[in-house]
Formats: structure tokens, C-alpha cells, sequence
């Protein structure tokens, strides 16, 4: 296959479609208006989870959302706002947020999770990126109240009709796995299926690998137009000049809505905010954990400990809410002995905007408007587990060939 292809988007998204078309033999140009060292492929827990089988619009998520929308440090927070995408966004999220869409969802969501984390592994044995960090101790769920605790009994239950590994564990046992847990830590579900990394480990390695292989990676390039002929997006305009494509794919995140509308597209996804505070010294922490009772994660990297969470709908902008990283800060701390963040800590916190679309399932396919433009978007919380297979089902599309996985679920065009 000898195509010229223009990604828009220098996010995990972007940079595996560019991987995966290049290995097709395509000639392959990266844009990203940033300089790629920073954003939601950076800052996330680095979680590769087949066991988040549940989507983020499930039931009960609208009720929590309004119940919290006063509450700046909440775990899931809407700001109010008077803006016509996302009161759209948000009638459609209530809309998806049913029982039978989350028992549909379920079976899609283990499968494309398995098959990304598959290809994470095809990827350290490759060798293309060098030796990174992938481990695969699993992700505890600790829980503080019985009440949470069967709850996530019950989706682990679900998880083993999928033929997945989990395991409930009693404060003894989780005690054997995770020394150090405060004295309420009541016990937790371990998910063996899942695998972490180091999210900017990966990500540096991607791009000089693609820069190595002779993939043009633009960055401080801003599209602001597109040209069109019978059809077909023929050339991207943008700051940098103008780039011709035979297919393109958008892969721009929280920021692909803003391109789609050049496009005559309606694209409904809003920007999630996501912060992550990194501790830089030894902590007791050796499995990567979700806190239940605040949704906070935290993750071991490569050279440092990663707090991350929250999810936080309030447009695209990248301010720091002191509230919220505290509240992250004051999850873990309550969890862990002997973990307190510092103050130097939670100065250097940053953020990341996740796209998320209203059903919490990626977009990924061909638009009918365009008989050349692709989707590689609206990942919401599983951005980071789903890259790969997300490039790899790009370039089967653009190739012409069958799919790894029916991708009928992720139709850019379907209703909500």
C-alpha cells in the first residue's frame, strides 16, 4: 500500500496510526499543533484495563453529575455552562447512560481492551521502541465500605463470564500483595488481566522510532483549513503550509471537534480533564490501584509514582484547580501509610484533556461525507489502553483490509 496520509494529532491516538500505516508502506505526515511532550497521552495512569469493562456513561453518572455540579473537587464534576455542544453532549451522555447500552457495550469494550493489550506486548517484542516499562502485577480496586466492595464484586463477576483473570481479595490477602494500606482499607478485587507502563517513556520512544523511519513529524502546526476535490480532503492548511494527503485521519483529541466543523462534521465530544501529581521518591506503593470512593489512581512508573483523576467536563482549557489536586493528594494519602504529598508536588501538577464521546466509546472508521477522512478519537478514560489497536484498525481501513474486530460499535456516524 503506497499512500500518502496526513494525521492530524501527535497523541497516542495519532502516533500508533502513523506506526501502523508506515509498516504498510505508507508515506506518513504527523501534525500536531504542540511540540508533543505534553497533553492526555502524557499525564494519564498508564493503565491497560480489559477489566474497565463498564463504560463512563453508565447508569446512575448524570444523577451523580448533577448532584456534584456545585463541587469543584468532585471526583466527576460538570461545570454549569450555558453552551449548545455540550448541553447536545450531555443530553446524548444521559441518553447512553442505560442498562442495555452498558450490556451491549460490555463484550466490545474487553475485546478491543484484550487486543490492545496484546499489541502493547507485540510491540516491547519488536524491539522498535527499545525495552519499556510493561508490567503485568494487575490493578487492585481498593475498597473502604463493604457497599463498594460488592459492588465491584459484581463487576468482576461480569469480567469472568468474559473469561478474564480476577480475584476477590480479604484485607489479609491484599495485605500480602500491598503491604502498607491504612487500617479501613477493608480489602479489594484484583484484576490480573490488566498491565501498566510508563505512559512518556512510550511515547518518546514512538517518535523517534517514526522520525527514525523517516515519518514527517510537524509540530507547532496549527490546521486551520481544508481543501477539498470530488469528495475528497485533497490538501491541509495550516500555519506551517499547506500538505497534501490521499487519506487523512483526524486524531486530534479533545480538539477534533473544532477541526470537524471545517469539515461540515458535527462531532459530539467533549474535553474531560484529567490531572496527575508525580512523586519522584520511594513510596510503598508496588500494585497499581484505583481508590474507589474518590476514583483516584495510582500508579509505579519507571523512576517515580503516579497519582491520577478525577474527571472534570468544563471546555478546553488547561487551568489548574487547586481544589482537585488536593483532593487527589488527600485520596491517596487516606489509603497509603506513611504516603503524604508535597507541597513542591502538587505545584508541579499538570493536566490532560481526554475526549469523550456521549456512550464513552471511541470513534473509529470512515465519515460517509468524505470519501478520504478517518476518526481516531473519543477515547475517553481507556485513550491511553486503546492506542495501538486504534492504529492498527486505521491502517486495515485505509488498506482495504478485514478488521481485527467488528468496528460497527465505534461508527463515527451513530446515533446516541
Amino acid at each position: 500500500m503506497s499512500k500518502k496520509i496526513v494525521v492530524i494529532g501527535g497523541g497516542i491516538m495519532g502516533l500508533s496510526s502513523a506506526y501502523y500505516l508506515h509498516k504498510e508502506g505508507c508515506e506518513v505526515t504527523v501534525l500536531d499543533k504542540g511540540e508533543i511532550t505534553a497533553g492526555a497521552s502524557f499525564v494519564n495512569a498508564g493503565y491497560l484495563t480489559p477489566s474497565h469493562i463498564i463504560p463512563l456513561a453508565a447508569p446512575g453518572m448524570m444523577a451523580k453529575a448533577i448532584k456534584w455540579m456545585f463541587d469543584s473537587s468532585s471526583p466527576f464534576y460538570m461545570k454549569p455552562r450555558l453552551d449548545t455542544n455540550f448541553l447536545k453532549w450531555a443530553w446524548s451522555f444521559n441518553r447512553s447512560a442505560r442498562s442495555s447500552r452498558v450490556r451491549q457495550a460490555i463484550p466490545v469494550i474487553a475485546e478491543i481492551n484484550t487486543l490492545s493489550k496484546s499489541l502493547y506486548q507485540q510491540l516491547l517484542e519488536s524491539g522498535d521502541l527499545g525495552e519499556f516499562q510493561l508490567e503485568k502485577s494487575g490493578l487492585l480496586m481498593l475498597y473502604k465500605s463493604a457497599e463498594l466492595g460488592e459492588a465491584e464484586k459484581k463487576v468482576m463477576q461480569r469480567v469472568l463470564d468474559l473469561g478474564l483473570e480476577a480475584r476477590a481479595l480479604s484485607r489479609e490477602e491484599l495485605l500480602g500483595l500491598q503491604p502498607g494500606l491504612k487500617e479501613d482499607v477493608q480489602g479489594a478485587v484484583h484484576y490480573a488481566c490488566d498491565a501498566h507502563t510508563t505512559p512518556g517513556q512510550i511515547m518518546q520512544r514512538m517518535l523517534a522510532y517514526l522520525r527514525k523511519k523517516g515519518v514527517a513529524i510537524h509540530t507547532g502546526t496549527n490546521v486551520v483549513g481544508f481543501e477539498s476535490e470530488n469528495g475528497r480532503i485533497a490538501r491541509i492548511k495550516s500555519n506551517q503550509g499547506i500538505f497534501e494527503a490521499d487519506e487523512v485521519v483526524l486524531a486530534a483529541g479533545a480538539w477534533s471537534p473544532k477541526l470537524s466543523q471545517k469539515l461540515g462534521l458535527n462531532l459530539l465530544l467533549e474535553a474531560g480533564k484529567g490531572y496527575r501529581i508525580d512523586i519522584s521518591r520511594n513510596t510503598p506503593v508496588k500494585i497499581p490501584a484505583i481508590l474507589m470512593d474518590s476514583k483516584v489512581a495510582i500508579t509505579p512508573m519507571e523512576g517515580f509514582t503516579r497519582l491520577a483523576g478525577t474527571m472534570e467536563f468544563s471546555g478546553i482549557n488547561h487551568k489548574i484547580r487547586k481544589n482537585r489536586v488536593k483532593a487527589i493528594a488527600s485520596a491517596v494519602e487516606s489509603y497509603y501509610e506513611g504516603l503524604a504529598v508535597q507541597e513542591k508536588e502538587l505545584d508541579q501538577a499538570a493536566c490532560g484533556l481526554r475526549p469523550v464521546s456521549p456512550d464513552g466509546l471511541p470513534y473509529i472508521g470512515k465519515v460517509s461525507k468524505w470519501n478520504n477522512l478517518y476518526l481516531a478519537t473519543g477515547h475517553a478514560m481507556m485513550g491511553w489502553s486503546l492506542g495501538p489497536i486504534t492504529g492498527k484498525l486505521i491502517s486495515e481501513l485505509i488498506g482495504g483490509k478485514p478488521t481485527s474486530m467488528d468496528i460497527k460499535p465505534f461508527e463515527p456516524e451513530r446515533r446516541f
